[in-house]
C-alpha cells in the first residue's frame, strides 16, 4: 500500500514477508523510486532474508538516489529478526522508534 503525503512516499509491508512476497516488495518498492520512501513494518510478523536483502537494496538505491530512505515504524517481530540474522538497520530508523 503506497500512499503519497507531499513529496513523501510510504509504504505498508505485509505481516508475512516470505520468499513469495520478495518480488511483490521488489515491484512495490520500484514504483516508488526518486522520492523520499518511509517504511512501515509495524504490521510485520515474519521476515524472511529474501525480503531484508530487498529492502536494505533499496536503502542503498535511494541513498544513490540522494532521497531519504527510513523506517517510521517497526515490529518487535521484524527488529528482533533483522538482529538475528546480523543486519543493523539503526540508521535507517526514525528517532522515535530507536532503541
Amino acid at each position: 500500500m503506497a500512499s503519497k503525503k507531499g513529496d513523501q512516499k510510504s509504504l505498508k509491508l505485509a505481516a508475512i514477508l516470505d520468499l513469495n512476497e520478495a518480488s511483490n516488495l521488489k515491484a512495490n518498492i520500484l514504483s516508488l523510486r526518486g522520492a523520499p520512501l518511509t517504511i512501515d513494518a509495524s504490521g510485520v510478523e515474519r521476515v524472511g532474508a529474501q525480503c531484508v536483502q530487498v529492502l536494505m537494496a533499496a536503502a542503498k538505491a535511494w541513498e544513490a538516489d540522494k532521497h531519504p530512505f527510513s523506517f517510521g515504524k517497526a515490529s518487535e517481530a521484524f527488529l528482533k529478526t533483522l538482529q538475528l540474522i546480523g543486519v543493523n538497520i539503526d540508521h535507517l530508523l526514525a528517532k522515535e522508534i530507536r532503541q
